[in-house]
């Protein structure tokens, strides 16, 4: 079989949310890079128009939509908008998020009693579960409705933290992946007979913007990479590969699955 047959994913109208930074931007430049009109989706307005016209610069086609992923009414707009303006819908990433902030312990392995489970603020738990799972679904949603007729590729960028438990990370963020993930596989359940396949990207700590850039501080990023056997954490260009194999054809019989890319973190520690 070709290579480039198999990873063609030119001409997909592809939704990207959460795409103006870090690992929502990746999945847009390496369609974007591969043929595929792209729709950002983000609502940073002004990261949003930089990552529209450095695309655009490079010649790629793009376009932007400035939108918060927990109205509902105005993700469903601009999704209906999208797919008018390319008369389909093939690819969605439903990308968008925010961190779970500190865990329960600090960084030197002390507790944190500001993070301890009956301390933990309502409306920081809230925030979380709007952004990181409710948004999935509202995405899910959004995505099906223009999709059912033709099929398309849905990748929700998950995390190793919905397999694990942490220390690090806030309860929220654990308990809003673990939720994504499980979303995933019922609406991969639901949707196959529509020729529509929904997967998950699962990154470990990746540097981004999240958080504040929480990850960009190296005290902050030392004790992960310890943790790590490859003793670094994840840079956007990582996940391009995995982002491009499962918008792909390639990918076109893989549904339900969630992809870990971490470095082998999930393994444990190593020398």
């Amino acid at each position: 079989m070709n290579a480039a047959i198999l990873f063609d994913v030119s001409g997909l109208a592809t939704v990207v949310t959460g795409g103006a930074s870090g690992i929502g931007l990746a999945y847009a430049e390496v369609m974007a890079q591969n043929g595929a009109p792209v729709t950002i989706m983000d609502a940073d307005g002004k990261a949003l128009d930089q990552a529209v016209r450095r695309l655009r610069s490079a010649g790629q086609e793009v376009r932007g939509e400035i939108v918060n992923v927990t109205d509902r009414v105005a993700l469903a707009r601009s999704f209906d908008a999208t797919a008018r303006y390319y008369g389909r819908l093939d690819v969605v990433f439903a990308n968008a998020g925010i961190g779970g902030g500190p865990g329960f312990l600090n960084l030197d392995g002390e507790r944190n009693p500001d993070r301890a489970l009956e301390n933990f603020p309502a409306d920081a738990w809230d925030r979380i579960i709007a952004v990181d799972l409710t948004s999935v679904f509202a995405t899910l949603q959004a995505a099906a409705r223009h999709m059912k007729e033709k099929g398309g590729r849905i990748i929700v960028t998950t995390s190793i933290s919905a397999l694990r438990t942490e220390v690090y990370v806030g309860a929220p963020y654990v308990a809003a992946k673990a939720g994504a993930a499980q979303l995933v596989r019922q609406a991969a359940h639901e949707l196959a007979r529509y020729n529509i396949t929904v997967n998950a990207i699962a990154p470990g700590p990746f540097v981004t913007n999240i958080s504040g850039g929480r990850l960009q501080d190296p005290t902050v990023r030392a004790p992960f990479e310890r943790f790590s056997p490859m003793h670094r954490l994840g840079q956007p260009d990582d996940i391009k590969g995995l982002a491009l194999f499962l918008a792909s054809p390639a990918a076109r019989f893989i549904t339900g699955a969630q992809i870990t890319i971490d470095g082998g973190m999930t393994l444990g520690m190593a020398d």
